[in-house]
């Protein structure tokens, strides 16, 4: 299959995909039964953003002009280690593979399996020539080259293991915020959807925000309140339960609106149904120290990844900032 037959593949598969197709509505529900951080709004939420910005015909057209040679290098098998931390998190590596014309053997994570092997399987029975080019497999042996996403603790083990080969290994990512305190209550509201989406466990979550001195977290509080439903997930409310327990264990000073908490914290990282804050004096300053930051996946804020955006990535917001496409093209 060439370039044009593969985006057209692609564009068969978002019809598909948006389509209510008894087939896929009964694998949704699969995934839901597999994983209960599945919901059915977030797997709506994560199919919608990939029919929309990674499928769509001209977007499609336009990224792979940029890797004039993709597709007419020697074929190399290439290993992937999927995540599962939001569904189909996987799919924008197996999307730079399957473009690449490399074979694609896809060790896939038993939290977010379900939805993409439908999704294989559905390429494989339109186009059986394609079959082939990618497999899924429990051992990624015999492989030219590797990309693997994990946890930091897991990447020790892919850079030992991967070393002698090319690769790229993600580590533990995250995202911030970096407030004003003269955002509208538009703004407010697209920021809950950065920091509550997929109940925040996607590294493109915000997971603290930066505020000047003096900040009131009022407005923001309010607007947090969009997901109040949450409470009503048992695993996001034991979550709540358990950090407020801690927060009061340790005599720790924090804010809530009854579903979610604001906690004063050095750490980018936060737990589930908590949201870390920190104070800044410049913020010019304080955009440059989480440019460069390590741990950070995106910055969100005026001048930065828009609010509401964060959950939105486009065909070139490649994880960790390394491009995807490029290296396969290069092997």
């Amino acid at each position: 299959m060439n370039n044009t037959e593969k985006v057209a593949a692609l564009v068969r598969l978002r019809q598909y995909l948006t389509s209510d197709e008894p087939a896929l509505q009964n694998v949704k529900e699969q995934a839901f039964l597999a994983n209960g951080w599945f919901t059915p709004a977030s797997i709506e939420m994560a199919v919608q953003n990939i029919c929309q910005y990674f499928l769509d015909e001209s977007l499609l057209s336009g990224w792979l002009e940029a890797y004039p040679k993709v597709g007419t290098q020697a074929p190399r098998t290439v290993g992937i280690v999927a995540a599962g931390n939001i569904p189909l998190v996987s799919f924008h590596d197996w999307l730079c593979g399957f473009l690449s014309g490399h074979r694609v053997k896809l060790k896939l994570s038993s939290k977010d399996s379900v939805l993409i092997t439908h999704v294989l399987a559905k390429i494989a029975e339109w186009y059986p020539a394609f079959a082939a080019q990618t497999q899924t497999s429990e051992m990624l042996k015999d492989c030219d080259a590797y990309i693997a996403t994990g946890s930091n603790n897991s990447a020790r083990y892919f850079e030992y293991y991967f070393s002698k080969f090319p690769h790229i290994i993600r580590r533990n990512r995250t995202s911030a915020a970096l407030l004003t305190g003269r955002e509208t209550e538009a703004e407010l509201q697209a920021l809950a959807d950065d920091v509550m989406l997929y109940f925040g466990l996607g590294c493109r979550n915000v997971t603290k925000v930066f505020v000047p001195e003096g900040y009131d977290f009022t407005p923001l509080l309010k607007a947090l309140e969009k997901y109040d439903h949450l409470m009503d997930h048992h695993k996001y409310r034991n979550n709540y339960d358990y950090n407020l327990a801690l927060l009061l264990l340790n005599n720790s000073a924090y804010l809530t609106n009854g579903s979610i908490l604001l906690h004063e914290s050095a750490s980018l990282f936060s737990p589930i149904s908590v949201l870390h804050y920190g104070y800044y004096k410049d913020g010019t300053v304080q955009a440059a120290e989480l440019l460069a930051n390590e741990d950070l996946q995106c910055l969100v804020g005026q001048g930065f990844t828009a609010f509401g955006q964060a959950q939105q990535p486009s065909l070139t917001d490649y994880a960790d900032g390394v491009d995807t496409m490029a290296f396969l093209e290069a092997l």
